[in-house]
């Protein structure tokens, strides 16, 4: 399922979102003008290898400079392709905009890289030997997605289900479409332990989302949730009405 749109409003405008996709765009658009060489070179020195950092032997043998930590930044906005690159982004934006509504713009870029930082952690913890250095601010974008669910389970995604020719497009409760997102990321991470090798990071998905839904409880502006779930109605709950210059953007 290819997200289109969701239905819960914006209040603000999300300044650290657009932030967030424009230096990862500048970061891939640097990226793609390298040789393939130098490419490499770039995702292993900035990506995070776990094995650089479990095995310091091999590490120093394979030419690793020492580092402070700073790919565990680095790699959040780094991408290993176009379609990589645009569907982060595009994810971003589709359910960023709403949870930065409810952090503020700061604080938002605070939980995004704290999200990031956990999803890189629980992938170590699965993949000590991997020297496959790993790229991509999906991590950090699946811990947008955590706290999308818990603050907006009752919105719901436009989205595409390529059918062959004639692609079906349905609205679906984002509980759902969130929810089976979480469920194949968690599936695909079993299923890897039993392969030697793969390209994607399922720990890091998982280890973002989880993140997300935990990290948002304390990320949440009392009173900032205009449009947050309400138990009792099971519906919106719009607890404030938003300034006149302030309105909701509607998508």
């Amino acid at each position: 399922m290819i997200p289109l749109r969701d239905n819960v409003p914006r209040v603000n405008k999300p300044y650290a979102v657009s932030a967030i996709i424009a230096i990862n765009a500048v970061a891939f658009l640097y990226t793609v003008g390298l040789d393939p060489r130098s490419q490499a070179y770039l995702y292993h020195l900035l990506g995070v290898v776990p094995a650089r950092f479990f095995q310091p032997d091999w590490a120093a043998w394979a030419g690793y400079p020492k580092t402070m930590g700073w790919p565990f930044l680095t790699y959040m906005f780094l991408h290993g392709g176009w379609l990589h690159v645009i569907m982060n982004m595009w994810m971003l934006w589709i359910f960023g905009d709403n949870i930065e509504d409810v952090t503020g713009h700061v604080r938002f870029v605070v939980f995004y890289v704290l999200c990031g930082l956990l999803a890189v952690t629980l992938h170590m913890a699965f993949e000590q030997n991997s020297p496959i250095p790993i790229v991509g601010a999906s991590g950090a974008i699946a811990g947008v997605m955590g706290a999308y669910i818990v603050l907006y389970p009752h919105g719901r995604v436009l989205v595409m289900i390529p059918i062959i020719i004639y692609p079906l497009i349905v609205r679906v409760p984002s509980s759902l479409f969130l929810g089976v997102w979480f469920v194949i990321q968690l599936v695909s991470g079993l299923s890897s332990q039993m392969q030697p090798a793969h390209g994607v990071a399922w720990w890091a998905h998982v280890g973002g989302f989880i993140a997300g839904i935990v990290l948002i409880n304390y990320f949440r502006r009392p009173g900032a949730c205009v449009y947050c779930y309400n138990p009792d109605t099971r519906d919106y709950d719009p607890d404030r009405e938003p300034p006149a210059d302030d309105r909701p953007d509607r998508r």
